[in-house]
């Protein structure tokens, strides 16, 4: 009996273990391109090749294009052959480690690595830092401070608060819409302390068209709220910082100034390696 014809690996697949083994995932493309190659070359020379006509007919065609494929599929993955080349050539162009198979990290990459940070939490810091600084411009307070609170808000940015489309609210900070909010809404679920107790209770929250106009609406709220007037007082002071938001009642969390000034210590560890 010959041997099954093994399936090529879909997009998808390649997509997946791209992200968990790219040098895994960098061969297994290689070998895909080395037996579409393959079978042409064998197609190529088919059509060279004169045939009689006597038994040629549509079951004669498609058994001649397993076969074809067949063979060029036993053809390939072998050492020093095509599959090779253009493994080596995409490893170069991903930036992927011969040695580890690991992608080769940015250098604000490797330099959280070594103090604890993560690649989620590098591109956190980089996506909002320009946004955080004119916030910063606004308010006087420090674009460190407002970037540890949204990533305490929004775990790094993995929490994010969803519209009833499944759309990002794009509110880093958690801002909840009062009756004087005219803009757009996200309605969820989220946990409150009551009587600090935690409940679970539905929400109406601010939904911005960017991250950058969670900043600005942030600013304001600081800016223009009388009740903020400490956080805005707080200088260059985590702790001030922090607790000026948890008196004037920014969250129910009875710790969310011990929290957020964790990350806010955090944060400015690993912001010195950001650029």
């Amino acid at each position: 009996m010959a041997a099954a014809i093994p399936s090529p690996v879909s997009v998808d697949a390649l997509r997946a273990r791209a992200a968990a083994d790219p040098k895994a995932a960098i061969k297994e493309a290689a070998k895909q391109f080395e037996a579409l190659f393959m079978q042409e070359i064998m197609k190529s020379m088919r059509q060279a090749t004169l045939a009689s006509g006597m038994l040629d007919n549509a079951g004669t065609q498609l058994g001649t294009e397993m076969l074809d494929t067949h063979f060029a599929t036993q053809m390939t993955g072998q050492r020093g052959g095509l599959g090779e080349v253009i493994a080596r050539q995409l490893e170069r162009q991903m930036g992927v480690s011969a040695v580890s198979g690991a992608a080769t990290q940015r250098p604000a990459q490797a330099a959280f690595s070594q103090t604890n940070g993560s690649a989620r939490q590098i591109d956190f810091l980089q996506a909002n830092q320009q946004a955080a600084r004119a916030a910063e411009a606004d308010t006087g307070i420090p674009a460190a401070f407002m970037l540890a609170q949204a990533a305490h808000e929004t775990g790094w940015g993995q929490r994010e608060i969803r519209q009833a489309d499944g759309s990002s609210a794009n509110n880093l900070f958690g801002i909840k819409a009062g009756s004087g909010w005219k803009g757009a809404v996200a309605e969820v679920t989220t946990t409150e302390f009551v009587d600090g107790q935690p409940r679970k209770l539905t929400q109406r929250f601010r939904a911005y068209a960017s991250a950058a106009e969670s900043f600005r609406d942030y600013a304001r709220l600081m800016k223009e709220n009388g009740r903020y007037s400490q956080v805005l007082a707080s200088g260059g002071s985590a702790d001030r910082f922090a607790q000026g938001l948890q008196a004037a009642g920014y969250a129910t969390d009875p710790a969310y100034a011990d929290k957020l000034g964790r990350v806010i210590n955090t944060t400015l560890r690993l912001q010195r390696v950001v650029t």
